[in-house]
């Protein structure tokens, strides 16, 4: 290496630092930088699409290479950073939920401000730093916005490693934290990637699913994943699931809470990410009972408006017919039954008969 090479892969060392530092200042707990070359994570995507594991996201196999070519969706890029930021904070204990069959359950990254919203934000402001080190080179923002391989490329610049839930788990963080990343052509120093897989023999997160949507280890049929159902899926949820949904009304968690590595969660300094409207402790009733004014106001800027109002309501019907028999229960729904359409009436019909079956039993 000549002293001018020296020079310059000093200065590229000096650089990746200062925007490592200035990630942690504005919130990011790690950061790792990666090529564009995402190795076996191709074929295992491409499997899976052939296989018909995405369900009726079409946008999963649209825009071909470039959710795996970085440098097709962006020409030009070199690198891409990959920063993580953790979401869980202080609330009501997500198992006590679970157990409690007359609270309704909403997935912890959904319980507070929309993280769409934030990160890019913060991202935005990364990058900025970075021209004002660096001058003006190519670099574009991602939050699970576009055709992106996050947790592949997280792989890659040395994140974590890829759980059997398919989740990206770090050894100090669990898998409590959102990702996001930045393109570009600036030839910044790179991370390895994360070799080393801690998952070992366990299989708690595959055998713990309440639909048992793992088909097997790194596997998952979106078609019967409940955070599928609950939010993705706009038409009526299959009878034969119905009853394993609990009182999930949003998402869920299950894999990531029976997961061991989940006893290193780190707790995030995000106020944003706080519960809002007290929907980490909340009925299956007083949910039920929000009006569609009501849902749009306390769901504005928050993740659970993809939902939408009418699968809402029909998911927290679900949820009503799996509580234990309860007549204020019946009653709600009873009340609703004139007045939503004709989907959600379906659902809570289903759910008036499966009370009815408890209370004869």
């Amino acid at each position: 290496m000549t002293i001018t090479q020296q020079s310059s892969a000093h200065a590229e060392a000096q650089l990746k630092r200062l925007i490592q530092r200035e990630s942690e200042r504005l919130g990011f707990q790690q950061m790792g930088v990666g090529t564009t070359d995402l190795g076996p994570h191709i074929a295992h995507y491409r499997d899976w699409l052939e296989q018909g594991f995405h369900a009726d996201l079409d946008y999963m196999q649209q825009h071909g290479a470039k959710r795996w070519i970085p440098e097709q969706l962006i020409p030009g890029t070199l690198r891409v950073i990959s920063l993580r930021m953790n979401y869980v904070s202080d609330g009501a204990q997500p198992l006590n939920i679970l157990e409690d069959s007359r609270k309704a359950y909403v997935s912890r990254y959904a319980l507070g401000r929309d993280y769409h919203k934030l990160i890019r934000s913060r991202l935005k402001k990364l990058i900025g730093f970075i021209r004002e080190q660096a001058g003006q080179y190519n670099l574009r923002a991602f939050v699970d916005s576009a055709p992106v391989l996050e947790r592949a490329l997280a792989q890659r610049s040395g994140l974590g490693w890829f759980g059997k839930n398919t989740m990206l788990i770090n050894r100090e963080a669990g898998s409590w934290f959102f990702l996001g990343e930045i393109y570009t052509d600036l030839e910044l120093p790179t991370d390895p990637p994360y070799q080393q897989e801690h998952c070992g023999r366990c299989t708690t997160c595959l055998e713990e699913c309440p639909t048992q949507a793992f088909v097997g280890p790194y596997l998952l049929d979106t078609a019967r994943c409940i955070s599928y159902l609950t939010i993705e899926h706009k038409g009526s949820i299959p009878l034969e699931l119905r009853p394993l949904i609990g009182n999930r009304i949003f998402g869920c968690d299950d894999c990531q809470l029976v997961c061991p590595w989940t006893r290193f969660t780190q707790k995030t300094s995000e106020n944003d990410f706080s519960p809002r409207h007290q929907l980490d402790n909340s009925t299956l009733i007083d949910l039920f009972n929000w009006d569609e004014e009501t849902f749009l106001t306390r769901t504005e800027g928050s993740p659970i408006r993809r939902a939408g109002y009418e699968c809402w309501q029909r998911n927290i019907a679900v949820a009503m017919g799996n509580a234990d028999y309860d007549a204020a229960i019946i009653e709600a729904l009873r009340k609703k039954l004139a007045s939503t359409s004709a989907m959600v009436n379906e659902h809570i019909t289903w759910a008036l008969d499966q009370l009815q079956s408890k209370c004869e039993h």
